[in-house]
């Protein structure tokens, strides 16, 4: 099979059917075997039931439905773990990004070598003041943590080489970084391509302001992951042995100084030092026991699925290629 096509939604059931038909005039016109996996995020609106409808009708169709709403985040990995192509693209649900671009981000994978190429929105149609200033201003703080040199992280148009999303896990709202996560697990490769967006067609943005700080926050968590994920105690070990060592240093001071310099001074307890030790040797012991604990978790942790699916269609079929 040459591509596997993931499209997690949320509500979107005026789009899909448009959104299905686009596709496959596109790799019809091409000759690609091909599937198109839907992952219903916990839709409450009649979008299962149109997948359903699909599915029957077009044998390349596959859904997934959750039991509620766990984010793009869990919807990406269920289908990163089910795909059969060689190379998978990813778009969202609600026609604002263009299959049109699949036969070029394709080649770019299999003929040019990347490993993933990644959309750049370049030219957008959505708020000024909401999205496109927050998410240029997220962008660069991205690219200066990560290292990754892209304008735009979080565009759903994506391809991957199947190696790379085999190799990843997508978990908490990690989609927006699924670049940065591919550059920690060695895939270097990384290119990108300016694609067109477009307005949205029908119904509105599942996304809130809300989406930036909690992007931001993701940001640290990756920078972490990215720096000292494998090896938590180089962080919390080397911070604890400093504070340790400043906090044992007073300590030493005062003892020292009530023994042989001024034994008729003031109590040792009294002194500002004597707490400047006490806290210091405290938060040195603790952050020094946090990254031992870290590497303990970090050597027993298990990948476990963080969603729940209530329902699948074509996937108990014997697996077949599909060009229609």
């Amino acid at each position: 099979m040459n591509l596997s096509v993931v499209i997690p939604l949320l509500n979107e059931e005026e789009s899909l059917k448009e959104l299905h038909d686009w596709i496959a005039k596109v790799m019809q016109s091409n000759h690609f075997l091909y599937e198109i996996i839907f992952i219903d995020d916990g839709s409450t609106d009649s979008s299962w039931d149109i997948i359903v409808g699909l599915a029957r009708e077009h044998p390349s169709v596959k859904g997934i439905r959750f039991q509620r709403n766990f984010g793009k985040s869990q919807a990406l990995h269920a289908g990163f773990n089910a795909v059969k192509g060689d190379v998978i693209i990813t778009m969202d649900a609600d026609l604002q990004d263009n299959p049109d671009e699949i036969p070029e981000l394709y080649n770019m994978i299999r003929e040019e070598g990347y490993e993933l190429v990644s959309g750049w929105k370049k030219k957008r149609y959505d708020s000024v003041l909401f999205k496109n200033m927050p998410s240029k201003l997220f962008n660069w703080a991205a690219r200066k943590t990560s290292g990754v040199k892209l304008h735009d992280f979080n565009c759903g148009l994506k391809a991957f080489d199947r190696k790379v999303v085999k190799n990843i896990e997508v978990s908490g709202e990690m989609h927006r970084y699924i670049p940065v996560l591919a550059k920690n697990a060695g895939f270097s490769n990384i290119g990108e391509k300016v694609v067109r967006h477009q307005a949205r067609k029908y119904g509105k943005t599942k996304f809130g302001m809300e989406r930036f700080i909690n992007g931001f926050l993701d940001l640290i968590t990756i920078w972490f992951v990215s720096k000292f994920g494998k090896q938590p105690m180089h962080l919390f070990g080397a911070w604890g042995v400093i504070m340790f060592i400043i906090g044992f240093g007073f300590a030493i001071f005062l003892g020292v100084d009530k023994l042989f310099i001024n034994p008729a001074g003031r109590l040792i307890t009294s002194r500002p030092q004597f707490f400047i030790a006490l806290t210091a040797m405290l938060i040195g012991s603790q952050l020094f026991l946090a990254g031992f604990l870290g590497e303990m978790i970090i050597r027993s942790r298990k990948n476990e699925a963080r969603y729940s699916v209530s329902d699948e269609i074509n996937f108990t079929q014997k697996e077949e290629q599909y060009s229609s």
